[in-house]
Order: structure tokens, then C-alpha cells, then sequence
């Protein structure tokens, strides 16, 4: 009996230290992030059991848990929530109820989840997209765009573009008495992605090109050519988003073949002829000195790759691969950065090139904050990181749109 107990106490201890995550020290409410971390690893290892034991793919573990926390269109006293579709993309539509004499600005909401993951409908982003609507005085339209592994690159992306091209016709802005020069679409994460690439696709298309007024990028992934930049280094184990975690489902949206995610994990996914784009990405050149301590630049490491995943090198899944004069014609940019983010530096190369190029950029950096933050803003775990993220983001468009 005594040898059982032993055992099951050391296996206990053994668990117990594979599944701990230290928290950085400047984190608030480290109790509540601490839980979730341990949560996220669980549900990460379960997922690959029931993978490995043939029950379920990894990510659909993930989706089940994220579909329980779906709403319904409730209106408000301030806002009518209806879902409709929009070229026959499901979106969710936020209009305030109280009279305007004037035409109202608009956002338009792409939300993250690695491209596998989430809805506009999940409780955080129908909160969000309520209180901007609310806030703002303004017309909101989450957008449901298909999800991988069943739809990959670059579905997410045409049904965005598809979204937002609807919405920007003229008899569509009058129906909703939108003004046409007050308009921005916005992001979190993947969202950041298909946000950033919709902006720089529509800046390139002369009937859309003037009737976007901004861009908003929270915590965005906006390249995948190199996956060992100093954030990915310093926040390989989250808090929350992990390198794993992040190879694993967003290497989905190109592929299901699993040797990609780990190829990307090793930083040996890109091809051969590709090192000339490395310019764009090399966080040696563009990233503030404070952000490099003594991180030494190593590039991508070229293989000859069993499979061709051409999405790899296309500027519509990595922004940051569009050159100086496609970045140019961009309009004014808000990007949202988190200190513990393995995401953090595919921002800030960002904001430095659009500097460089004259691009006006408002940038926020949170020392404490981290990835994923804004999706528990709701019910059980209101994380104050997550509801200063809102409303920072809320208060820069109510300033600026």
C-alpha cells in the first residue's frame, strides 16, 4: 500500500512539473493565468492522445470546446444584432439604434483562432464588436469566414475580401448610412493577418482603394518565413499561446501533413530559393534595440522540402513580405503588441517598416500583457488584461475613426 501511494504521489509530482508554466513576474492576476495555462496544456495533451489513439484529429478537440461558447443575435436597448450573410459569408451585423444626423463609421471585424479556430459569434468578440458599435456610434460587421483544416489558404482570405468588397459598394454603405471615409477593418491575431492582407489587397484595387480609412492589428501574426525571432525564443511557452500550439494549428490553414508544423517548430520550412525575402522579415534590421538583448540573428534554415507549400512564400499569408511600395499606399494603422507574445516581434517589424515608408502608425505596446488576452474578456474569467486590450482598441478607433 505504502508503495503504491508512493508511486502515485511521484507520479502526481511528475505531472504536476510537466504540466507547470512559469508566469513572467510583471502579470497580473497570476492565479487566474496560471489555471489557464494548466488548462491549455491538458486540453493540449488530451488532444494529442485522442489524436494518437485515432478518436479525433488534435484541433478538433479544440473547436468542440470553443463552439460551447457560441451567442445568439441579442439585441440591446443601444443595438440591434442581426445575423445575416454578406455574399454568402455568414456575418454578424451590429446597428446602433439611436438617430443619427449623420452617416456613421463602420468596422469591420476579423477575429483570430489560427485560422482553425473561433467564430464572431464567441462571447469576447460579440462583446467587443457590441461595445464598439455601442461606443463608436458606428455600423460593426464580425465575419464568419471559413476555418481550416477544411478550407485552407487562401479561403479565409477571399471570404474577407469578399465581405468587405460587399460592404464597400455604394447602395450597401447608403442602405446602412455609412460613411464611405470613415471606414476600418480590423483584427486580432489571424484576424490581424487577414486584416493586414485585405487593407494591402484593397489599397492595389482602384474602386476600393480610398474607401478605407484605417487599419487595426491586435497582438497580429503577420509572417511565417522565420519562427525563431526573439519573441518566439523568449515566450516559447506562452502564457497561453505556445510555439507548439500555434505550429500545430496554424500549419493547418496550408497543409494537414504534420511534418510542416514541425518543420516550422525547427525553423526548416522554407524553401531554397527563398532567402531573398528574408530581407523583409530579418528582426536584426527592424527590430528597437531594447527588444534584441543579446538574441544573435541565425537565418531560416533552407531545406529542400519534401512538399511544395507555395503559401509559405505569398505576402497574403505573411504582410510583412509586401515591399516598401505596396506598404506605402497604406492608411493610418493601429498595432496592438504584448510583451509575452511569441507573435510580439512580427508587430513591431511592422510598425518599423511602416515607419520607414511614411505610413502613419499609432503603436501600443503592453509590457505585461500577452497573447490571447482579449478572448476572456467574458464570463467566468473577465481578465483585466484582455479588458484593458478592448479598451485601448475601442478608445483609438473612437479617437481616430
Amino acid at each position: 500500500m505504502g508503495c503504491r501511494t508512493l508511486c502515485f504521489g511521484l507520479l502526481f509530482i511528475l505531472f504536476a512539473y510537466y504540466i507547470y508554466i512559469p508566469i513572467p513576474e510583471n502579470i497580473e492576476e497570476t492565479w487566474k493565468i496560471g489555471f489557464m495555462n494548466t488548462m491549455l496544456k491538458m486540453t493540449s495533451l488530451t488532444a494529442k492522445l485522442f489524436e494518437n489513439i485515432g478518436l479525433m484529429r488534435y484541433e478538433e478537440l479544440f473547436v468542440i470546446l470553443t463552439n460551447l461558447d457560441m451567442t445568439e443575435p441579442i439585441s440591446d436597448e443601444n443595438i440591434t444584432v442581426t445575423d445575416t450573410t454578406f455574399s454568402d459569408i455568414p456575418v454578424r451585423l451590429y446597428l446602433p439604434k439611436r438617430k443619427s444626423q449623420r452617416q456613421r463609421p463602420a468596422v469591420i471585424f476579423l477575429h483570430g483562432g489560427a485560422f482553425v479556430l473561433g467564430s464572431c459569434k464567441n462571447s469576447p468578440y460579440d462583446l467587443l464588436n457590441r461595445q464598439t458599435a455601442n461606443k463608436l456610434d458606428a455600423v460593426v460587421v464580425g465575419v464568419d469566414y471559413r476555418l481550416s483544416p477544411q478550407y485552407q489558404f487562401p479561403i479565409a482570405l477571399e471570404d474577407a475580401l469578399s465581405v468587405v468588397k460587399f460592404f464597400l459598394q455604394d447602395k450597401i454603405l447608403e442602405q446602412y448610412r455609412v460613411d464611405s471615409t470613415r471606414i476600418c477593418i480590423s483584427g486580432d491575431s489571424s484576424g490581424g493577418t487577414l486584416a493586414a492582407s485585405v487593407t494591402q489587397q484593397l489599397k492595389n484595387d482602384p474602386v476600393f482603394k480610398n474607401k478605407i480609412k484605417a487599419q487595426a492589428l491586435i497582438y497580429p501574426f503577420l509572417q511565417i518565413i522565420d519562427s525563431f525571432t526573439p519573441s518566439h525564443r523568449e515566450n516559447e511557452h506562452g502564457p497561453l499561446l505556445t510555439r507548439d500550439i500555434a505550429a500545430k494549428l496554424g500549419a493547418l490553414y496550408v497543409t494537414k501533413d504534420e511534418a510542416l508544423s514541425q518543420a516550422i517548430i525547427k525553423n526548416k520550412h522554407i524553401p531554397q530559393e527563398s532567402r531573398h525575402l528574408f530581407k523583409f522579415v530579418n528582426w536584426s534590421t527592424f527590430l528597437p534595440d531594447k527588444f534584441k538583448k543579446n538574441h544573435i540573428y541565425r537565418e531560416p534554415i533552407l531545406e529542400k522540402f519534401n512538399l511544395s507549400y507555395p503559401a509559405l512564400l505569398d505576402s497574403r499569408l505573411s504582410p510583412l513580405l509586401a515591399n516598401d511600395s505596396q506598404l506605402q499606399k497604406l492608411p493610418l494603422t493601429y498595432v496592438l503588441t504584448c510583451q509575452h507574445d511569441i507573435l510580439r516581434d512580427d508587430g513591431l517589424i511592422y510598425v518599423t517598416r511602416l515607419q520607414n515608408v511614411g505610413v502613419n502608425v499609432v503603436h501600443d505596446h503592453i509590457e505585461n500583457g500577452f497573447h490571447g488576452a482579449l478572448s476572456f474578456i467574458t464570463s467566468p474569467f473577465y481578465l483585466l488584461m484582455g479588458i484593458r486590450i478592448k479598451n485601448k482598441y475601442i478608445t483609438w478607433l473612437e479617437e481616430n475613426l
